[in-house]
């Protein structure tokens, strides 16, 4: 993949082109040591002792999804899943609020950044990013697929996002709108604009969200997804929320990283939807996770990490946020998969970082079990972000990736039943979270252990193992695999006090039942009741 140079300014990039009134100086796809000038000329940022720019999102450090909209008009209002995750905003209020952004940006310097969504030619998107800062221009070039000089010199955008990072809606209550900060997709005109927040992710996510809209309709799967393909072309899928080990995971030393978050299936296999990787870096030592802490050096961008007036960071300090994020070009990864795509999937993984310790460390699914938990997109957030709480959270996020999906979910698991039925596709669970007992009573599994169940998985050894079925999830466990502790493998011989875990286990149980209702009282063709959990 080539890494492109080219540099135009007003002369080649004018204000009608961009959609502004007027323009200052338009720094457009600038190369890495001259967005790494700008950077520290504008002090934007501090410098790591190794040469990595790390900068601060402000108040913002994760994406504001009660702040995302999507403009309600025909004929995209009849595809949408209306609801909490894709909230209606009048086209009136989003023109009024176009028009302010496009004032506000009008007759600044401003950054433009060309790139390309998706590695599969036939299907990619073209999309432009608009932005006040070179940091956010530098984070949209590792996020997305960088084009030549020629592609470039013929670049003709499908989708624009403005980024007014510094503009906030005074008006927000008058709009009926959650707060000043704004993200609102409009579908029609092909357009996004954000205002409020300086968070990257938000523009990353963004068109991962309009992908989500325009593959579907075209029976493309696009999945919230990690990949990686082995010497024999098989190739793995990672699905995970954040936190669970999605990029960790795929990050592996004897493997090819095709991507380590946004992928789409078609007929011609699974494509990488970007040319970076965004991974956490909370906690992260070059022992536990070698590729991604190599990654980490000029060119890469770190957000919210604390560091020494020296540039020494303290990956373990979570005082600014737990989300601290890298993002870096995948060249990064040495180990990594020039064209961004491989043919269609052997194993697709599941993981789960469940905080009550109840589900095994991995089990292998039926298909209707893939559905289960496919539509659950289970995971557990741990106690202590809140006074009084004192015990996990469940989560479940359909997909895997509730947030970032247009559609009703089932449109995304019709795909991937039929792709997994036509492709003989083994399907398994991995839980990365604890063991033992729950949070703050058993341990969390090692990043070793998880990995040993995964290679079981890839090498296809597991296949060896002798099975047994767990009581309340029906799920089926090895009883023994190399490299991990077979008093593991089975969570209720891990803990000591039964009762407690039986307990345990069955309120984990009456919420998977209590959350997939919603799938089953109108449509019975989701009704995948019989693979979940019983009480």
């Amino acid at each position: 993949m080539q890494q492109a140079t080219a540099e135009k300014t007003e002369t080649a990039l004018d204000a009608a082109t961009l959609g502004l009134k007027s323009v200052g100086k338009v720094y457009r796809n600038l190369d890495y040591g001259k967005l790494f000038d700008l950077e520290s000329a504008n002090s934007e940022g501090q410098v790591s002792e190794n040469g990595t720019m790390m900068v601060d999102t402000g108040k913002f450090t994760g994406r504001s999804p009660k702040d995302k909209y999507f403009v309600k008009q025909a004929p995209s209002k009849d595809q949408l899943a209306w609801g909490s995750i894709n909230q209606p905003v009048a086209p009136e209020i989003f023109d009024e609020l176009y028009e302010e952004v496009i004032d506000y940006l009008s007759g600044k310097d401003l950054y433009v950044t060309d790139g390309f969504c998706g590695s599969n030619e036939k299907t990619r998107k073209q999309a432009r990013f608009i932005t006040e800062y070179a940091w956010q221009s530098h984070f949209v070039k590792n996020m997305f697929i960088r084009p030549s000089e020629e592609e470039l010199s013929n670049f003709s955008p499908s989708f624009t996002v403005y980024n007014a990072a510094g503009y906030t809606n005074k008006n927000w209550e008058k709009h009926g709108l959650n707060s000043e900060v704004f993200v609102i997709f409009n579908i029609e005109k092909n357009v996004a604009i954000i205002g409020g927040t300086w968070y990257g992710g938000e523009m990353k996510k963004g068109i991962f969200t309009m992908m989500n809209y325009w593959l579907p309709i075209n029976g493309i799967l696009s999945m919230h997804c990690s990949a990686n393909v082995g010497k024999a072309g098989d190739v793995a899928l990672f699905f995970g929320l954040s936190g669970t080990g999605k990029t960790t995971l795929s990050t592996d030393a004897a493997r090819k990283l095709i991507g380590d978050d946004e992928h789409g299936w078609d007929e011609d296999g699974i494509f990488n939807f970007e040319g970076g990787c965004y991974a956490k870096c909370i906690n992260l030592s070059a022992e536990n996770e070698p590729e991604i802490y190599g990654a980490i050096r000029r060119d890469a961008l770190l957000e919210n990490v604390v560091a020494s007036d020296q540039g020494v960071i303290d990956f373990d300090d979570d005082s600014k946020t737990e989300n601290t994020r890298v993002s870096y070009p995948i060249e990064h990864i040495d180990n990594h998969e020039p064209s961004l795509k491989a043919g269609h999937p052997k194993n697709i993984i599941f993981l789960t970082c469940d905080a009550f310790g109840v589900l095994p460390p991995v089990s292998k699914l039926t298909k209707e079990q893939a559905m289960y938990y496919f539509l659950s997109g289970y995971t557990a957030k741990v106690a202590g972000t809140e006074r009084g709480v004192t015990e996990p959270q469940a989560t479940f996020s359909s997909c895997f990736g509730e947030a970032f999906l247009p559609l009703h979910p089932t449109a995304y698991a019709k795909l991937l039943g039929e792709k997994m039925e036509t492709h003989g596709v083994n399907a398994y669970l991995v839980n990365t979270g604890w063991a033992g007992g729950g949070y703050g009573v058993g341990e969390r599994m090692s990043i070793k252990a998880t990995r040993a169940c995964v290679n079981a998985i890839l090498d296809g050894s597991i296949e060896k193992a002798e099975f047994e079925q767990t009581r309340w999830f029906k799920l089926n466990l090895p009883k023994e695999l190399p490299g991990v502790d077979s008093a593991l493998l089975n969570p209720r011989n891990a803990w000591t006090d039964k009762e407690a875990f039986d307990n345990t286990a069955n309120k984990l149980a009456g919420m998977f039942i209590e959350n997939f209702k919603k799938y089953t009282s109108d449509n019975d063709d989701f009704d995948f009741t019989q693979a979940g959990p019983q009480v």
